[in-house]
């Protein structure tokens, strides 16, 4: 089977082909599921995604997490399965992992692809989503927010099985609930390391929904300007989860971006 876990207990799915592996890394409150469609689309190259630290089936022990504990996660799966050179896929939070990746082991990364990535927040940007992360830690529901700020409503209305099964990821056992709080704390108190990804150069594809409104184009515009080897493509119509719900674009962008 595909499905494994590593000696450290980190839950992975590997779809081994010969070539570079494609590696996804999902976002705070999700895990590997929500790169269905891409694992489909993409079945012709090896693909690796993986549950974050705290997240679907891998557990989590420390009190306080960080980039580089994420980075590490990464490194050290890698290692077990013998893998040394990688293109790599965040989104949002997985964004954010991949810019620290790539800085650090940047020999390893061959091409970046970054969706929905936060970047030179505001002021009143972070504000609003440290106050998403106080009513999550107050555990007042925030999954019906959440799935609104993700999804248009007609996708949401056409698409009953994805809105149960991303209900389902976000309503937590009280565990898990816990270490996704110190994920989102970590998530929502970020501040970008200018300098360290400046020195990134790596080809990288930036993609961004238009309809964003935590991830916004106009961020990801900022990012392109401070990533030297850089490309943004803008989704439209899509939102933060613009993978699933405009997937045919992205997946599109995402093929032609590693083959060439």
């Amino acid at each position: 089977m595909p499905q494994n876990f590593d000696p450290n207990q980190n839950y992975y799915f590997l779809n081994k082909k010969d070539s570079i592996p494609v590696v996804f890394i999902h976002g705070v409150g999700l895990d590997h599921q929500m790169w269905g469609d891409q694992v489909n689309y993409l079945n012709e190259f090896s693909i690796l995604t993986y549950d974050l630290l705290g997240h679907g089936k891998t557990p989590n022990n420390k009190d306080k997490l960080s980039l580089k504990d994420f980075s590490d996660q990464l490194l050290g799966l890698l290692d077990h399965l013998k893998i040394e050179k990688i293109n790599l896929v965040g989104f949002s939070l997985g964004s954010l992992i991949a810019l620290d990746f790539s800085s650090h082991f940047q020999n390893k990364v061959e091409k970046l692809i970054l969706i929905g990535t936060t970047y030179k927040r505001s002021a009143q940007e972070r504000a609003l989503v440290l106050d998403r992360y106080n009513q999550a830690k107050l555990n007042k529901p925030i999954s019906k927010q959440a799935l609104k700020r993700w999804f248009s409503d007609e996708y949401l209305d056409d698409n009953p099985k994805t809105y149960d099964l991303f209900m389902n990821i976000l309503n937590k056992k009280p565990e898990d609930h816990k270490n996704f709080l110190k994920a989102y704390e970590l998530f929502a108190n970020h501040y970008d390391d200018l300098e360290a990804i400046k020195k990134i150069d790596r080809k990288t594809l930036v993609m961004t929904g238009s309809d964003d409104i935590g991830s916004t184009p106009a961020m990801s515009k900022e990012l392109v300007k401070d990533l030297v080897n850089s490309t943004y493509i803008e989704i439209k119509n899509g939102k933060h989860l613009c993978s699933i719900e405009c997937s045919d674009d992205v997946n599109m962008n995402i093929k032609k971006f590693i083959s060439n």
